[in-house]
């Protein structure tokens, strides 16, 4: 219901800021559809699993690793110096340590090589959705949503007439700058004054 509610609100404003005899035309888009058809999606998929793979072995390396160390810790005899029972525990720690970080670390690299990888498949789709929008006059189309998942409908396509923060500026008496003209620098931080010494106490 509030996914609902949000999507008219946006509709709502929008179609405030079309001319009164403007005919509006919504459509949407199965973005994950659209995706898992295109040829591309299939090398994405096969470069990402081949990554995963190669980080898969390098742990499991690590893992063993590990164990081999502790079994040998295991089996040390009972009248072992604490000095060396230390140094193998010492040994062991780092060793956990290294594994969960490289595990975190790896996760992070599938994450950017994913992200990578999606960047021009994204802007492909864009691209022709905004296409197909323009060549059957839609006026706004937005991507669809499973509901239940608490995720809200985007507004992936709508006329430039739509876009009313010119409006809301000018209703603030502030005066719109230029498309394209760069925004203002933004002014250095005002330094704190220093702090005065405490008065000696008497």
């Amino acid at each position: 219901m509030k996914n609902k509610f949000i999507l008219a609100a946006g509709l709502l404003f929008g179609l405030a800021a079309l001319p009164a005899t403007a005919q509006v035309k919504i459509g949407f888009i199965y973005q994950e559809k659209i995706y898992s058809q295109m040829p591309e999606a299939k090398q994405v998929e096969e470069d990402l699993k081949n990554t995963e793979k190669q980080y898969q072995t390098l742990i499991q390396s690590k893992i063993k690793d590990f164990q081999d160390k502790a079994a040998v810790y295991e089996k040390l005899p009972a009248n072992t110096s604490d000095i060396i029972k230390q140094d193998k525990e010492k040994e062991l720690q780092n060793l956990q340590t290294s594994i969960q970080e490289f595990q975190q670390n790896a996760q992070t690299s599938i994450q950017k090589k994913q992200a990578q990888l999606l960047q021009p498949i994204v802007k492909k789709i864009e691209e022709n959705m905004h296409a197909v929008a323009n060549e059957n006059a839609y006026t706004f189309v937005f991507n669809n949503y499973e509901p239940g998942t608490g995720a809200n409908p985007v507004l992936l396509h709508f006329p430039a007439e739509a876009d009313i923060s010119d409006l809301v500026l000018k209703k603030m008496g502030i005066t719109p700058r230029p498309a394209g003209a760069a925004a203002p620098a933004a002014a250095a931080p005002v330094a704190a004054p220093a702090a005065k010494p405490a008065a000696p106490k008497k």
